[in-house]
């Protein structure tokens, strides 16, 4: 007969060794190495995942072997490229609970929320703007400096931000990158292809105070208000 002593209840899950006390067994699990931690040559990232590894180096070769299919974009990663494509297919998964603003991107709802909430607003000397973000801040003061930092290489045009200036620069070079999932229409900017798909919906949110007429876009808007301003100066002479 066995003495009690013999009795072995933790077995370890490495290699099977048994052990009559759990704290013998904690001791036991050191004697095996931690679970494998990919090291790059080129800095102090580390990994478990050999593939995240893989992915990490392209910072440091350039490799960018993921492709935009609609425009010259390319990337390090297939998660990154899914997000890129969203700003041709207008898709805005992100839905902020507090109002209707959709985004692309988590940061952008994360960054959007803080104006609801207040939290971490970078406010403006001169006025009452307040931006969720540093850079957001930074650029907003350009609008009270004058300050145009951004200039194209083709003509005199500058410009307070970067995006601004690559959307101008596709007036030289032609691309249209955004494309209506409706019909063949292409546009240059994101804006104008939100415009755009207000003709498929029959969406018209500019309204006229003189009468029915209503718009689907702001100028179209305006340069309907001129008839009413026609109207008034010619029943004025009369």
């Amino acid at each position: 007969m066995e003495d009690e002593g013999d009795d072995k209840p933790y077995v370890c899950p490495k290699c099977g060794h048994a052990c009559a006390r759990l704290l013998i067994l904690m001791m036991h699990m050191k004697t095996h190495p931690a679970k494998t931690r990919y090291s790059c040559p080129d800095c102090s990232y580390t990994s478990t995942s050999s593939s995240n590894l893989v992915k990490h180096k392209r910072m440091h070769t350039g490799v960018k072997p993921y492709s935009c299919s609609e425009c010259s974009y390319a990337c390090t990663s297939s998660s990154v490229l899914k997000k890129h494509m969203r700003v041709h297919s207008g898709e805005r998964p992100y839905s902020c609970t507090v109002c209707s603003r959709t985004f692309s991107q988590p940061s952008h709802i994360k960054q959007h929320m803080k104006t609801h909430t207040g939290e971490d607003l970078h406010s403006c000397t001169v006025c009452g703007y307040a931006g969720t973000t540093s850079s957001n801040l930074k650029r907003h003061m350009r609008t009270h400096s004058g300050e145009k930092p951004f200039s194209c290489t083709e003509c005199s045009y500058t410009t307070t931000t970067s995006s601004s200036l690559k959307n101008h620069a596709r007036t030289h070079s032609g691309e249209k990158p955004y494309h209506c999932t409706e019909c063949d229409h292409t546009c240059t900017q994101l804006s104008n292809l939100k415009v755009h798909m207000k003709t498929h919906t029959g969406e018209k949110p500019y309204s006229c105070t003189e009468c029915s007429y209503a718009g689907a876009q702001l100028s179209n808007l305006k340069a309907h208000m001129k008839t009413h301003t026609a109207e008034m100066e010619g029943s004025g002479s009369e």
